[in-house]
C-alpha cells in the first residue's frame, strides 16, 4: 500500500465542474495545478463529455473526492463501486482519493452528509471500513473532517478527539477542510486555531477551501456557493504556519461564477503557499508513518 502521495500533486487546485470544461479546454490558467472531481459523477461518463474530461486529466493531475461511500454508515460497503473506483483511479492516474468522515446511507442513499456520533464504538466501526476500503483500492486514502449542525446525545468525545482516533486506528491520511473547521467553530463555539493545533499534522496531506452561507451570527451553513471570506483566508494562513503547506483545493459547487473569478481565488491560495513554503522545497506531500 502506498504511504506517500505522488510528488506531482502540489500547489493550488480547482473543483472540476462540467460548466467549466469548455473554458478549461480552451486553456488552463497557470494558477491551477490540479483538478478535483467526485468520481461517482464521472465513472460511467462516455461520449463527447467523457472524451473532453479525459483530455483534461491527461494533462493535469486529478484528485478524486468521494460522496457516497458512507464510511460511518451501517450498510455494507459498496465493494462493487470500490472496484470500479480502483479502475477509474488507475485510468486517470489519480494520486489521491479522499472521502468524508460522515455517513450518507441507511436503507438507500440519503443525499446528505450526516455526522457520525463521537463514540469509541463508532471509531472502531469507521476505522474498519476505511481499512477495508484501503485494502480494496490498494492505496492509503484521506478522510475529510465534516461540517455538522447538531450534537449527538451519545457523544463520548470531542470532534477533534474523534478525528484523531479514527485516523490513528485506520492508519489513513487526513484531508483537512479549513472552511469546515471555521463553520464548526462558529456553530459549536470553539476556538478554530486551538482545534488546528490539535490536528495530527503528520497525517495531513490535502486541504479544502470554500465559501459558506451565514444564516445568522451563530449559524453558518457549508454551501460551497460563495466566495471564501477573510476569516477563512486567515485560518488558511494559520494552517500553513502551524501544519505546513499542502496541496489545497478551492471548492465551488453552486452559484458558479466565470472561470476568471474562480482563478483569482485559486491564485490567492497559490500566493499564500509560496509565502509560507520554504523556498528550497515544494508543497509537502509525504506522510510520516
Amino acid at each position: 500500500m502506498s504511504v506517500t502521495l505522488d510528488s506531482a500533486l502540489q500547489g493550488a487546485g480547482l473543483g472540476l465542474r462540467r460548466e467549466l470544461i469548455p473554458a478549461l479546454t480552451a486553456g488552463k490558467p497557470e494558477a491551477i495545478s490540479f483538478y478535483e472531481v467526485a468520481p461517482e459523477n464521472w465513472i460511467d461518463m462516455g461520449g463527447a463529455k467523457g472524451k473532453a474530461f479525459r483530455a483534461l486529466t491527461e494533462r493535469t493531475p486529478l484528485v478524486c473526492h468521494g460522496l457516497s461511500l458512507s464510511l460511518g454508515g451501517s450498510a455494507p460497503l459498496d465493494e462493487v463501486f470500490l472496484r470500479k473506483l480502483k479502475t477509474f483511479l488507475e485510468l486517470h492516474q489519480s494520486p489521491l482519493y479522499t472521502e468524508h468522515l460522515s455517513y450518507c446511507s441507511d436503507d438507500g442513499h440519503l443525499y446528505d452528509l450526516l455526522p457520525i456520533p463521537f463514540t469509541a464504538e463508532a471509531v472502531s466501526h469507521v476505522a474498519r471500513r476505511i481499512s477495508r476500503t484501503q485494502d480494496i483500492l490498494g492505496r492509503r486514502i484521506a478522510v475529510e473532517n465534516a461540517s455538522f449542525y447538531t450534537e449527538s446525545p451519545i457523544d463520548e468525545m470531542s470532534e477533534l478527539e474523534f478525528i484523531n482516533a479514527v485516523v490513528a486506528e485506520a492508519d489513513c491520511w487526513l484531508h483537512l477542510d479549513v472552511n469546515n473547521v471555521y463553520v464548526n467553530s462558529v456553530n459549536h463555539r470553539y476556538d478554530a486555531r486551538e482545534f488546528l493545533r490539535g490536528v495530527p499534522a503528520g497525517r495531513v496531506v490535502y486541504l479544502h477551501m470554500a465559501g459558506h452561507y451565514k444564516e445568522n451570527e451563530d449559524l453558518l451553513v457549508d454551501t460551497h456557493g460563495a466566495d471564501v471570506i477573510d476569516p477563512v483566508w486567515e485560518l488558511l494562513e494559520f494552517t500553513y504556519r502551524e501544519i505546513g503547506v499542502h496541496p489545497t483545493l478551492l471548492e465551488r459547487d453552486f452559484n458558479i461564477p466565470p472561470l476568471e473569478h474562480l482563478v483569482g481565488e485559486v491564485a490567492r491560495i497559490a500566493s499564500l503557499q509560496h509565502r509560507y513554503q520554504p523556498q528550497d522545497s515544494h508543497a509537502s506531500v509525504a506522510i510520516h508513518s
